[in-house]
């Protein structure tokens, strides 16, 4: 059972915020094998938001919901990282589905956005996303811009 947590950064205390950090650092630095600069003050605004999935006292699922403006003109979701120990259960589906409606519910007219690592293109299409951006380079790894298109 997963139990769900979406905090603004001034309501994460000390150990939560270095739990969330480490799953990034993990996942995103030394698996992606990627330094880049993972703290880049989008977390600190006032708007941004940190979804967080909980098994028992483990965190194993995060994902960074931003307000429009910050980072593209809609909103946009990112920094999504799912625990290797977790990983192929769909997590990252519901992760995602969390986010994404959080995003709606916060900013229902402004969209969403999304960078995407080009290897997951299908699966945030399966979510309701699709390109629209040609691939680039983003700290060495293609990437593609994507736009969520509300679900019927």
């Amino acid at each position: 059972m997963i139990r769900w947590q979406t905090q603004a950064f001034s309501d994460l205390d000390a150990l939560t915020l270095y739990r969330l950090l480490k799953l990034r650092v993990d996942i995103f630095v030394v698996e992606q094998h990627c330094p880049y600069p993972e703290l880049d003050d989008k977390d600190l605004h006032p708007q941004a938001m940190h979804l967080l999935g909980w098994q028992q006292d483990s965190l194993v699922a995060y994902a960074r919901i931003l307000p429009p403006g910050l980072s593209y003109p809609e909103a946009s979701i990112g920094r999504v990282a799912v625990s290797e120990a977790v990983r192929g259960g769909g997590m990252a589906r519901a992760l995602m589905n969390k986010a994404i409606e959080h995003a709606l519910q916060t900013w229902p007219d402004a969209g969403i956005q999304i960078g995407a690592q080009e290897y997951l293109q299908g699966f945030y299409s399966s979510l309701g996303f699709t390109p629209a951006s040609d691939v680039y380079l983003e700290d060495g790894i293609p990437h593609l811009d994507m736009r969520f298109h509300q679900r019927t």
